[in-house]
């Protein structure tokens, strides 16, 4: 049975995502309701290499986009002609899984002659929120956390966003991911060292909490990894065998670092700038350890807390409709010289 729209008054947005190691597309109408949400994910290959290899994934989101796009059409029982626009994320990202997207977006809005609209795959983040809880209104604060990024915002509007402070080296998602390699975890970090953390001593190693003087706001988590290589070196050094429990005490104290360096950065914001709405956004916003610590505190503060399920904090191409709807929505549309930009800053 085909969805019912108004053609007249809806708008429909086909998202396309494919940064990194995701090739995803989905559905929108008005940028709150999500017909499909379709994601292949590479994460089993690229575990054979410990990482993800930008070439096999840009091979990959060419083997799949156009199986993805169908379903995702299938999926929300309507055609490319249904659409009124194309969003697709453009940057930050591996600048070749990123020209998949983009190549595929500018492809359907020139046959189709509609309208193309690029995001940015960090706002695409935020805007997630916005499905599940659509009585969050600008302004808010978010932390954006992810495997490539760590970022503190204040939105001051749907399109418009303040960053407050930003990670000066390894991103969150990256130095969990790092961490899992060297207690020998494996791959992909974030999920392997929240589990082993659950058994672990968060007080058994008192692994630091940086600070940077020139930006209270701003984060660094490469002296909490350092840190927690140095005691595997020593541990290694003295004869002990990393064995699950040592692997559960590193992996609890590394996180109760990290989690304390942001929850300690959100709370210095919502007292400075008395923003009552605060939520998360990113694949480390999945986090179960870490989405309680910042809704324990948010409660304490008398402050609302939002976040997505985890679904929408990985990357998925819905947060990228919604975010491609507001755009759309501003006037903010691209022209078919669209390019991947793989630095984009936000």
């Amino acid at each position: 049975m085909k969805q019912v729209f108004n053609r007249e008054k809806d708008i429909v947005i086909l998202g396309i995502e494919s940064s990194c190691d995701e090739t995803a597309a989905a559905v929108s109408v008005n940028g709150t309701q999500i017909l499909s949400n379709v994601i292949y994910s590479q994460i089993d290959l690229h575990t054979l290499y410990g990482g993800v290899v930008p070439e096999i994934a840009s091979r990959m989101h060419i083997a799949k986009i156009n199986q993805v796009i169908k379903k995702a059409l299938a999926d929300a029982k309507i055609t490319l002609d249904d659409l009124d626009a194309v969003a697709v994320t453009y940057g930050p990202g591996l600048v070749g899984a990123l020209l998949v997207g983009v190549s595929e977006a500018k492809a359907i809005a020139w046959a189709k002659d509609i309208s193309l609209v690029g995001v940015n795959h960090i706002k695409g983040h935020v805007c997630a929120n916005y499905i599940e809880h659509p009585q969050l209104k600008p302004p808010f604060l978010c932390l954006v956390a992810s495997g490539g990024h760590t970022h503190l915002v204040k939105a001051t509007d749907y399109t418009d966003y303040e960053i407050i402070g930003r990670t000066r080296d390894d991103a969150a998602g990256e130095a969990y991911d790092k961490i899992a390699r060297a207690i020998g975890l494996g791959y992909p970090g974030g999920p392997k060292v929240e589990k082993a953390a659950r058994s672990g001593d968060p007080e058994a190693f008192a692994f630091p909490r940086a600070k940077i003087d020139e930006n209270p706001y701003d984060f660094s988590f490469s002296g909490v990894k350092s840190a927690v290589l140095n005691t595997i070196n020593s541990c290694k050094m003295k004869g002990m065998e990393i064995d699950e429990k040592l692997q559960a005490d590193v992996a609890a104290s590394f996180q109760a670092a990290v989690i304390d360096s942001l929850r300690e950065r959100v709370l210095m914001a919502i007292d400075e700038f008395g923003i009552r709405d605060f939520a998360m956004a990113g694949g480390v916003a999945s986090n179960q350890a870490l989405r309680g610590a910042l809704k324990a505190a948010c409660e304490q503060e008398g402050v609302n807390f939002y976040c997505p399920s985890p679904i929408y904090c990985t990357d998925n191409a819905a947060m990228i409709a919604v975010a491609g709807y507001f755009e759309y929505r501003d006037g903010n549309l691209a022209g078919l010289d669209l390019n991947a930009v793989p630095g984009l800053r936000m």
